[in-house]
């Protein structure tokens, strides 16, 4: 596990600001110890102090993870978030958006969000910004990139995509093979 360049970091928290903003430092100090990004083959690992001290005195090459995995960095350097950080990003998120009971398994399919599935949006939200889907339980169900503005889904077509899906928990079935 190392620690992630200057570079990297500016990268990670620009990605992580998109879906919760400021919120970032929660992530970081946190009143049940302190917590750390690492990097170790090319992904991203969230993880407290205390794992992190366990984790060094294993061999770096049998190690295969130590924390949740919050991503990974493409070869082109661009940082893809995965869906294990949703139970992570729910909590903190600006923009959300609720899901119809009955739009909630085409989206765990791997689909858009369409404004005919769109229960509730967080007023005020912007066109591309990081939001997270829940269900009308307040479930967390995944995350995506705004298609339009709040203003401009009020007006839309039923089959208007309002939001673009980066990640579901439909994924942990889907791509099981290449989470970790």
């Amino acid at each position: 596990m190392k620690i992630l360049s200057d570079e990297r970091t500016k990268i990670l928290f620009e990605k992580l600001a998109k879906f919760i903003g400021g919120n970032v430092k929660h992530l970081i100090d946190r009143p049940d110890g302190k917590y750390c990004f690492r990097e170790h083959k090319d992904r991203v690992y969230y993880m407290s102090q205390a794992i992190l001290n366990l984790s060094s005195t294993c061999n770096q090459e049998q190690l295969i993870c130590a924390g949740t995995c919050f991503g990974k960095f493409t070869k082109s350097d661009k940082f893809k978030l995965h869906i294990t950080a949703l139970n992570y990003l729910a909590p903190y998120a600006q923009y959300k958006i609720w899901l119809k009971s009955s739009a909630e398994q085409q989206f765990l399919y791997g689909h858009h969000v369409l404004k005919s599935g769109l229960g509730r949006i967080t007023e005020g939200t912007p066109k591309n910004q990081g939001v997270v889907i829940f269900s009308m339980n307040d479930m967390p169900l995944g995350f995506g990139t705004s298609a339009k503005a709040t203003a401009d889904c009020k007006n839309a077509d039923p089959i208007a995509i309002v939001c673009y899906n980066q990640g579901d928990i439909g994924e942990y079935i889907r791509n099981e093979d290449t989470l970790l």
